[in-house]
């Protein structure tokens, strides 16, 4: 397997991805330049090729996406600055009782090793919650409801937070990935 870095500033982040991949990871808290766009394999890309350039090794680099399909797709990518600037419970209430909740929920792993530039997307169908919930969790785990559950994510029981995590992360296709790479 290829030794990586994982840029990330959360530690429970990167221990989550070494105990998935079986093997350490190192990782590093990197300031990156976020480009602007509802496009998260876009963002994703362009912060790999700068995250490279900053430590010239193989890097990984994670960005989240999530899209309400009442709002039309927002708020998109800019999902944490949506919640920095409102309050679990107004985004809850932005969604009218007479609109969908659905929601959708998109991960992108992106690679690269200054040859190979990989990236590996995975989603989760999701319902916005009428008003957040749950002490668990991260993010916005207190106001989305995994499809086939009836609780937020924050209110899950360990294993199906577990269960749930691993269906928004693409892992089994980074880990078969970096298997290949000698």
């Amino acid at each position: 397997m290829t030794k990586v870095t994982f840029i990330t500033g959360n530690q429970g982040k990167a221990d989550y991805l070494s105990k998935y991949l079986g093997y350490p990871v190192d990782h590093i808290k990197l300031d990156l330049d976020e480009i602007q766009s509802i496009n998260l394999n876009e963002i994703v890309e362009h912060k790999v090729l700068q995250a490279y350039k900053k430590i010239n090794k193989p890097v990984i680099v994670e960005d989240v996406s999530l899209e309400f399909e009442a709002l039309g797709g927002l708020p998109w990518p800019f999902i944490k600055f949506f919640l920095e600037n409102n309050s679990f419970e107004t985004v809850c209430s932005m969604i009218s009782k007479d609109l969908t909740r659905n929601a959708i929920a998109k991960c992108v792993f992106g690679y690269f090793d200054g040859v190979d530039l990989k990236l590996f997307e995975w989603k989760l169908d999701w319902e916005i919650a009428k008003a957040p919930e749950g002490d668990n969790g991260y993010g916005w785990d207190k106001i989305f409801i995994p499809k086939g559950y009836s609780v937020t994510r924050a209110s899950l029981s360990e294993e199906d937070d577990k269960r749930t995590y691993l269906k928004l992360k693409p892992f089994a296709e980074l880990k078969e990935f970096l298997e290949g790479k000698k």
